[in-house]
Order: structure tokens, then sequence, then C-alpha cells
């Protein structure tokens, strides 16, 4: 008999076909710059694949830290910042002990705290996506949460908390605050800098969205040393392969010659939402990411519109709190050009 609960979990999952163009993920629209690309095709030559990798892994970690202005000891490594997610979940939940978040957010937030036996404390956002600081340090006082999570920008609604609230969260909060900032490189704000000043922040990372190595599932966490020395020990050994590790690590070496990249990524985003906000009738919510999410009546019609064209999104047409709305990850310029056109079809008569 598997445990009890279990067999109710959702499994997260999007529909994997050879699409046209596939704006579904929020992955990056571009594979590596051509200078990266070079460079890890040239180390990936002279990796000992007979050996297992550093345990401590120990260069990435001490990379990341140089370029972070922190300690080794304040670096830690997952399999994207999902699994460093999952793992705070079971470091600080439990049977009886609470972690607040907000919703609509992450969804894995809701399953991470059902497999580690926690209770969840979900915190709606405002009508407009925003977060009202109060009700989340309210809901973590009156459930004694041992763990406060922060999506900063928000996935999948693209708002952004200031940093100032952020901060008054976390100075606040009577326990630790991880904030997911999967995002951060299209936002340009990061809480980086307080975890000096603040012993219960803890900062994930990942290199899935603005460096484009969703494939090569790599993200860090970077906190005060007893939460790393915890996190390590209930990391499974050689958790992230040599393969991985020498990527990242070059990735993060020559991180500027993504910038570029970002920075188109943004006047995408921005072109896309002014042209649907001036085109139609479509309600275009603020981002601060590499997507926007959409509101329109009839929002699975439009998604089972644009799939049958070959281009994929992701509809939360029925998904509570964001009914009728459809998420779209920002594509290169030519596949936005054809997104544009095709929702302003659907909603000249196409539907």
């Amino acid at each position: 008999m598997f445990r009890p609960g279990l067999d109710k979990l959702p499994v997260y999952g999007v529909e994997e076909q050879d699409w046209r163009i596939k704006v579904d993920a929020n992955e990056s629209n571009r594979n590596l710059p051509p200078l990266v690309a070079e460079r890890v095709e040239g180390r990936l030559s002279y990796v000992a694949f007979n050996r297992y990798p550093d345990i401590a892994m120990t260069e990435l970690r001490e990379e990341i830290g140089r370029g972070s202005g922190y300690d080794i000891d304040n670096v830690w490594l997952g399999n994207g910042s999902s699994e460093i997610l999952e793992k705070l979940f079971f470091l600080y939940g439990g049977v009886g002990r609470s972690i607040v978040f907000s919703v609509p957010s992450f969804s894995m937030y809701a399953i991470y705290a059902k497999i580690s036996e926690s209770t969840a404390v979900p915190v709606p956002l405002e009508a407009d996506y925003t977060l009202d600081k109060e009700k989340i340090l309210r809901a973590a006082e009156e459930h004694d949460a041992k763990l406060i999570v922060l999506c900063n920008p928000n996935n999948p609604t693209g708002t952004a908390i200031p940093l100032t609230v952020v901060e008054d969260i976390v100075r606040r909060a009577k326990c630790p605050v991880v904030v997911d900032e999967a995002y951060m490189e299209f936002y340009g704000e990061t809480a980086l800098p307080l975890v000096a000043q603040y012993p219960n922040l803890i900062v994930a990372r990942t290199f899935s969205k603005a460096y484009g190595a969703a494939g090569i599932r790599a993200g860090y966490v970077i906190a005060n040393e007893e939460v790393i020395a915890m996190l390590r020990k209930v990391s499974m050994p050689y958790h992230i392969n040599k393969l991985t590790l020498t990527v990242a690590e070059t990735i993060f070496q020559m991180r500027d010659e993504f910038i570029p990249y970002i920075q188109q990524t943004i006047i995408e985003r921005e072109r896309m939402a002014a042209f649907i906000e001036t085109e139609t009738d479509i309600t275009v919510y603020p981002s601060s990411t590499n997507f926007l999410l959409l509101k329109v009546e009839g929002a699975g019609e439009l998604a089972k519109y644009l799939a049958s064209i070959g281009i994929a999104v992701r509809s939360f047409a029925n998904a509570p709190m964001l009914e009728n709305c459809i998420r779209i990850t920002i594509g290169t310029t030519a596949e936005n050009d054809e997104i544009m056109s095709a929702i302003k079809r659907w909603c000249k008569g196409a539907k």
C-alpha cells in the first residue's frame, strides 16, 4: 500500500509534442550564446566520465560565491531550484508544522507541503495579483509558520514584490523566509545582498530561465552557513552530475554573454503587451518575467485555437484565481509576431 494521500497528488507536467512554436514552459527562447556553447563543448571533452563528480561541488559553489559576494559555505546546489525548494520544505516542514505561501503561485509549493506532511497555509494575492505583506505576516503569526515562501517575481502572474516589501517581511517574520528568484534576471531587483544582514533569509536561483539551461537541471541557494549545512545533510550523495556541474560553471563564468538575450526578451515582452492591449480587448497583467499572463473571456478556446495552429501556451482557464487566463512565454521576434497575429485573428472572429 502506498502512503495515504499520495494518490491524490496532481502530476506536474505540460503536454509535450512537436510544437511549431513552444511558449508554454517559460523556457528561454534561445539556446546558449555561441561563445558559451563553444566553451561548454570544449570543457565537456575533458570530463572523466568514469569518476564520480565532486561530492562537495566545490568549483561551482566557489564560483557562485565569488560572483554573489558570499563564501562557499553560503552556497548549495540542486537539480534546478525546484529540488532546493523541496528540500527546504522537508527541513522546515513536517507533521504539525505550517508553511505559508501566496496563491496563485508556483504549483509545486502545495505539492511539496503535501509530500513533506506539512500544513500548507495559502494566502490569496489581491485581485490584481499583488501581494499584501500584512496578510502574509498575519497568516505566519496565526499558524506559527516555520517557513514563508515568496516567489519574486511570481509565476504564473508575472507580478513582482518590491524589495522594500520583501525586506520588511524578512525583518518582521519569526521564521525563515525563502525568496524564489527564478525570474530575477528579467526583473533586476534581488534580495541577495540582504542575506548578509538577515540570517533567516534564503534566496533560491535557477539556470533554467535567463541562462537558457533548463535542460541541465541546475539551481542554487544562498543562505547562512547553518542552512547550507542542513541542506547538505538531506541531499543525496553526488546528486549533481559532472555534465551539469561543468555546463553550469561555464555559464556562470560567462553570464555576461546572456545580457543581450535578457534585454531582448524584456523588449519583446513590452512590445507584445502593448500590442495585445492596443489591438484586442484582452487584459495583460504587468510582468517582470519572461512571460505574460493574459485574461480573456474564452481563454480555454483561445488556447485550443493556438494549439490547432501549432502554438503551445499554458492555459489556466479553469484554475482557481486564474479563471480565463493563459500564460505565454516570450519567444523570438518572429515567433512573437506570429503569436500576436494569431491572437488578433481569434479576437476578430477566428473563435
